[in-house]
């Protein structure tokens, strides 16, 4: 098995010149990775510049960043052909890396726009390396910049920064700090939904449990699902007592509360996304929370209610 850790880089419509394309508002431009062996240790290395089809001026944004020029980019081959090579070089059994959580949606819409066919046909298994650095050397929430992992890891800059390429290789310096117990937490991304009950993904990390659930025509749909709506302990596998029953504070994110007699208070949380097809799905979390949490959660519930 290989991890592939890529990196992206996109230009955007340029505001007052060119009117953004809604099926895809980021067009890559460069696709820059590294291919590391079980070990982590560099065995190949990927990258190409794309010719632009939809935004012809580059955005001051992008430039100033990657420090890259439109002529450099039209020697560059058509997204179709570079992502044909890119999936070549990357094998079959390997497993995407990327820094951050957007890369992939990102590179799957692409793809869409193209009529190619996406990575996956349901969410894909991939490592946040972004998230892996937070859990392994700081809170678990806060999101760095990637110059601020390597610095904080003391791994040689050899080369500058803001690249596709550069990134990629950066990213995978950090990955290989991570200590084996922090990669069991896999992301998931949704680009393509779950479709169906069988394929809804359902995992249990080390201090939480998620559940994304497939696809629904509307929230009352999602709503009137009862496996989905019930709170359970994910250890014990049973129903639990209901203290807070389901509320929201923006029509988005929903909580409830329940309590296990052997492991305490579990606080349930479902994020409503929207689904590429224009349905939508739920990401639901179950975490054990102290007493203290679960008045403060009380707390917001009653606000709502008066």
């Amino acid at each position: 098995m290989h991890y592939i850790v890529f990196d992206l880089e996109w230009n955007q419509s340029k505001t007052g010149l060119e009117k953004e394309t809604k099926e895809i508002p980021f067009e890559i431009i460069e696709i820059g990775a590294v291919k590391l062996d079980e070990e982590f240790h560099l065995e190949d290395k990927f990258q190409r510049f794309i010719k632009p089809q939809i935004y012809r001026e580059l955005h001051e944004v992008t430039r100033n960043l990657i420090h890259i020029n439109m002529e450099e980019l039209e020697s560059g081959r058509a997204f179709p052909l570079v992502m044909k090579e890119f999936l070549d070089w990357c094998g079959e059994d390997y497993i995407f890396c990327t820094w951050g959580p957007i890369d992939l949606t990102e590179l799957q819409r692409n793809m869409k726009f193209y009529y190619m066919e996406p990575l996956a046909d349901g969410p894909i298994k991939f490592y946040d390396v972004q998230k892996l650095f937070s859990i392994g050397y700081e809170d678990k929430k806060t999101r760095r910049a990637l110059e601020h992992a390597v610095d904080f890891l003391q791994i040689e800059k050899d080369i500058p920064f803001h690249r596709a390429f550069s990134d990629a290789y950066y990213t995978a310096k950090v990955l290989a700090k991570i200590e084996a117990p922090v990669l069991r937490n896999y992301s998931f991304d949704v680009f393509v939904a779950p479709k169906s009950k069988k394929e809804e993904i359902r995992i249990a990390f080390d201090n939480y449990m998620k559940h994304i659930t497939r696809e629904f025509n509307d929230k009352q749909e999602l709503f009137a699902d009862r496996e989905i709506m019930n709170v359970k302990c994910y250890i014990c596998r049973k129903n639990i007592k209901r203290k807070i029953r389901w509320f929201t504070l923006n029509s988005k994110h929903y909580y409830s509360v329940g309590y296990c007699d052997v492991h305490g208070y579990v606080k349930a949380k479902i994020r409503i996304k929207k689904s590429e097809n224009n349905k939508i799905y739920g990401v639901k979390t179950l975490k054990f929370i102290s007493e203290d949490e679960m008045k403060v959660l009380k707390e917001r519930e009653g606000k709502i209610k008066h």
